[in-house]
């Protein structure tokens, strides 16, 4: 008797399915020049999380032909991403994925680049768009190779693993206290991404305040391995500022710190990302050079407003 496709509900992935898992995120970013998804998801791929179900979809032959994801699970802000291999698309395994992750309480979702496939998927469903998040770059010049002037009464260092954890995670959570991603990272978290083979903390540059010593300020900037055929790109990772020492000018030259180190690397070009309604920060990266180069979505439905992330996931049909 031939087996119909279908969708297992996993709180853990084996390292078995993990690998099968990853092999599909790498043929669709290959194929629609995008993430398949975004990296606090790919770091929650294996051993069980609290909060994170995994719903991994398999056709015929048991082949995994897709992968969706729901963080938060059980919360208000429970958020999901999917994604369908390239090569089995259009026979229903995205609105499959979707009604599911639906079916687990996600309350949002979201689209990397809004793929016109993405977004009719997204229609049919009867989604809205309730966040936009913009991708903004520009090329790096020699230029950028020179560190700014901080404002009188700052200096920069770089961070230093086991002596900077807390004190790094503190800060984030007040610069971020809004975000409920971002604001709720903890050292565990830190580490995790500290074990990532991108991080280096020549990279984590951390701005003091002369007088009291404190870390008031810091940009994270990220690297990430390449092919040799692609061009060099840097990526401003995190910048945050202690909210105390917010309209003090320290802004623009932390943004600018960050792209020194990176231009020093010889890096061509440099990528963020950043809010739609974040004006603020869009008018400082516009004054630094930086451009829309793409925009993300996060599809939700009226009646349920979606959680304010700081990272983009998609939709995959």
């Amino acid at each position: 008797m031939t087996r119909r496709p279908r969708t297992t509900r996993l709180s853990a992935i084996d390292d078995a399915t993990a690998s099968e898992v990853r092999d599909l995120l790498a043929r669709a970013q290959n194929a629609d020049g995008v993430e398949a998804v975004s990296e606090s998801f790919r770091l929650a791929i294996g051993p069980a999380r609290e909060g994170v179900v995994h719903l991994v979809r398999l056709d015929e032959d048991d082949a995994v032909v897709g992968y969706a994801q729901v963080a938060q699970a059980g919360g208000p802000d429970a958020v999901a991403e999917l994604v369908v291999d390239p090569r089995h698309r259009r026979r229903g395994h995205g609105r499959a994925l979707l009604d599911e992750v639906v079916a687990q309480g996600a309350r949002s979702i979201w689209s990397h680049g809004m793929l016109p496939a993405a977004t009719a998927l997204a229609a049919a469903a009867g989604l809205v768009v309730t966040r936009e998040l913009y991708v903004m770059g520009r090329p790096l010049t020699a230029e950028d190779a020179v560190d700014p002037a901080l404002p009188q009464g700052f200096s920069v260092r770089p961070f230093q693993p086991g002596v900077d954890d807390e004190r790094w995670v503190a800060l984030n959570a007040a610069a971020f206290a809004s975000h409920p991603e971002q604001g709720r990272l903890t050292v565990a978290d830190l580490h995790e991404r500290m074990a990532q083979p991108w991080f280096d903390p020549a990279g984590l540059l951390l701005v003091v305040d002369d007088t009291t010593e404190e870390v008031v300020a810091f940009h994270w900037t990220k690297v990430e391995h390449v092919t040799p055929s692609a061009v060099p790109r840097g990526e401003v990772y995190v910048v945050g500022v202690d909210p105390a020492y917010q309209g003090r000018g320290l802004g623009g030259p932390v943004t600018s710190l960050g792209l020194a180190h990176l231009a020093r690397l010889g890096l061509a070009e440099v990528d963020l990302y950043v809010d739609g309604d974040n004006t603020a920060a869009r008018r400082t990266y516009t004054r630094l050079g930086f451009r829309d180069t793409a925009v993300h979505a996060q599809y939700g439905t009226q009646t349920h407003p979606s959680a304010d992330l700081t990272e983009p996931d998609r939709i995959a049909p």
